[in-house]
């Protein structure tokens, strides 16, 4: 097996060579290029110590990033790249690092102490492929398995049940059976980890080709780090519209809308709320009134404690809540939500009534989607007509109305029925125009 590195890559594992060290190149950079993937980043793992390490590479900036775990980041030809010693842990305490790390010049003892066997290899083109745990048999099988007991591993660091998870969601692999019944039995001890690494591994699972089929089949996990998804388990839904329950749409919607984060987070909390707004009518029909509402509000909740940013739960949260909003056709109604959201935010919304639809009772989905197509149609007008949407695009100023006589809020009352008139295109946006409706105003 030959892998090609980047130049350097190449420039960093020569340098080691060099000065008389082994280094390798190591991890998920090994795994995608065994794949026949271009990998995000490549890792080395090497014999030097951090300290020979900075000094083989003191032309070079370094950063100490790990230095007590024995990484230090390089920059070589303007990428960051990271370096870390061979290394065996010692005992974890708190769930994350090892309280302690010894050095070592043995490939095979650092790569055992790596989380899967499929990022437990290392390479350099002197000796090959290292595969001391069956990574390369492990990606033909398509199975993710951990190296050694998973006990052990998911105890040392409880986050790497999330990354299981994550890698049978984007690399679209199976869980082997014993790593599987490690990760149920363990699933607790992610209400140890750190809500913004939960976060993160959450994201990246969700943008998986495997989502659906691993939300459906590890929803016990999802349910821990996410308890108020649960209730909608089972939750049926009672109407010709929908043929799953709320969980198994809620994973159809997931894997339907784009691969975005703010569209996968607002496709796994955009019906969160349903189960508590379920009624029955008269003829045994459910209704859930009121749940785009809810929904947005308990998402906003989960994301505070998952630590999104409040610009992220902002967008969300008005994509989960205008999603029942349906087009009707009416170009004047996609123009005032652009005009009380953005336009962005509308066109992330259609996108995820797209996907709601292809979660629902596939009889109903024809007409669904053309509603959403001539929606999407009248937004590209709206956009391409560069069309007056807020107060700061009106040909008109505060001065103006104040020089017509207008105090106070008067002011700010006048301007706003303005811009309402011209998004329900009863007036033109052109001054002379807006100046004689104001005089109108004015005499009322």
């Amino acid at each position: 097996m030959f892998i090609e590195y980047p130049g350097y890559v190449d420039t960093a594992l020569r340098l080691l060579e060099e000065s008389g060290f082994v280094a390798y190149a190591v991890g998920g950079c090994v795994r995608d290029s065994i794949m026949g993937k271009a990998p995000d980043d490549w890792d080395i793992t090497t014999s030097s110590t951090p300290e020979e390490t900075i000094s083989i590479f003191k032309d070079y900036r370094v950063i100490p990033t790990g230095i007590k775990h024995g990484t230090v980041t390089v920059i070589v030809d303007g990428v960051h790249l990271e370096i870390t010693t061979m290394r065996i842990d010692g005992e974890y305490h708190d769930s994350r690092r090892p309280d302690n790390v010894e050095f070592t010049t043995d490939i095979v003892k650092d790569l055992s102490r790596r989380d899967f066997t499929v990022n437990a290899m290392a390479y350099n083109q002197t000796s090959g492929l290292i595969d001391p745990f069956g990574g390369q048999q492990d990606i033909k099988s398509r199975i993710i398995r951990c190296v050694g007991n998973p006990d052990t591993r998911f105890n040392e660091d409880a986050l790497r049940i999330m990354r299981a998870l994550r890698f049978a969601s984007v690399l679209d692999f199976t869980i082997d059976g014993s790593t599987e019944e490690s990760i149920r039995s363990n699933a607790h001890l992610l209400l140890n980890v750190a809500s913004e690494r939960i976060r993160v591994e959450l994201i990246k699972l969700l943008r998986g080709k495997g989502v659906e089929r691993i939300l459906k089949d590890y929803k016990d996990v999802i349910f821990t780090i996410i308890p108020e998804l649960k209730e909608s388990d089972g939750f049926p839904q009672n109407t010709p519209f929908h043929i799953y329950d709320v969980w198994e749409h809620t994973a159809k919607v997931v894997s339907g809308v784009k691969n975005t984060p703010a569209l996968r987070i607002a496709a796994l909390f955009h019906d969160i709320g349903k189960p508590q707004k379920f009624y029955l009518d008269d003829n045994g029909i459910a209704h859930f009134k009121g749940h785009p509402e809810l929904s947005a509000e308990m998402a906003s909740d989960i994301m505070k404690g998952l630590r999104f940013s409040n610009a992220e739960i902002s967008k969300i949260c008005d994509i989960i809540r205008l999603h029942d909003t349906r087009p009707n056709g009416d170009k004047r109604r996609i123009a005032r939500l652009c005009a009380d959201y953005s336009c962005d935010t509308v066109r992330q919304t259609i996108e995820l009534m797209r996907g709601d639809a292809a979660g629902k009772n596939p009889d109903y989905y024809e007409g669904d989607i053309k509603s959403y197509e001539i929606a999407e149609k009248q937004l590209d007008e709206i956009e391409k007509s560069d069309a007056c949407l807020r107060l700061s695009d009106l040909e008109i100023s505060g001065q103006d109305i104040v020089a017509l006589g207008f105090k106070g809020r008067e002011i700010g009352t006048v301007l706003n029925k303005l811009l309402e008139l011209i998004i329900d295109e009863k007036a033109v946006n052109k001054k002379d125009i807006l100046l004689d409706i104001a005089k109108k105003l004015k005499n009322i």
